[in-house]
């Protein structure tokens, strides 16, 4: 299967579109492990405010994942290991792991980066390889994930985002990858039921996001 490329901004209005929807961003990100903070609760907390309700540690992610996604949103340089390093330290505050084959990864990434393909179909496969070769100590999913959405937004392709009701089917198809090592099925998937941009509104020709807030309930 090919995956064209499904929307053709330009950086700047795929910046605003991330922006915009940074909240409900960050609350899908903080799915990756066990939560019960509610959208309204991580919006007030990305916002500065004290929510008691919320615990501790929910509340660390979600100012970690608030850097996080700022930092792909602004940074004007490509994507690079340097800068997937950069994303991992924001979100966690470790690094590679010790035992990681740098040069290999580098190789990866640069022929990947190369290759003749889309956008869209480059961000699924660095975000998936990532995800499975573990480049980093822990939280290598969500690192993986905003790694992935740079190289959308600087080229204008969207983002990644699987909406909430979908994350079990997700899972089941990561963990299915993680044991065979072929990402094809993942990614078809992923295609259909996780891309998200800005299209058209033909009555006035203005933006309309296709990020439905309902997901996020």
């Amino acid at each position: 299967m090919l995956y064209p490329d499904k929307f053709y901004l330009t950086q700047d209005l795929n910046r605003i579109f991330a922006r915009t929807n940074l909240a409900r961003l960050i609350f899908s990100d903080l799915h990756f492990e066990k939560t019960n903070i509610s959208l309204i609760q991580t919006q007030l907390v990305a916002d500065g405010l004290n929510i008691e309700r919320a615990s501790e540690k929910d509340k660390e992610r979600i100012i970690r994942l608030k850097r996080a996604w700022q930092y792909i949103i602004n940074e004007n340089k490509v994507l690079s290991l340097d800068i997937e390093l950069k994303i991992h330290l924001l979100l966690t505050g470790y690094g590679f792991r010790d035992n990681l084959n740098y040069k290999q990864e580098e190789k990866f990434f640069d022929e990947l980066m190369n290759n003749d393909t889309s956008t869209t179909d480059k961000a699924m496969t660095l975000m998936y390889h990532n995800m499975r070769n573990q480049l980093f100590w822990g939280g290598n999913k969500r690192t993986a994930t905003l790694a992935a959405i740079k190289l959308m937004i600087d080229h204008g392709a969207g983002l990644i985002n699987v909406p909430l009701d979908k994350w079990d089917r997700w899972n089941k198809l990561i963990s299915q990858y993680y044991l065979t090592g072929k990402m094809n099925m993942l990614k078809d998937w992923t295609y259909e039921n996780g891309i998200q941009g800005v299209v058209l509104n033909n009555n006035s020709d203005l933006p309309k996001p296709d990020i439905n807030p309902e997901d996020y309930d």
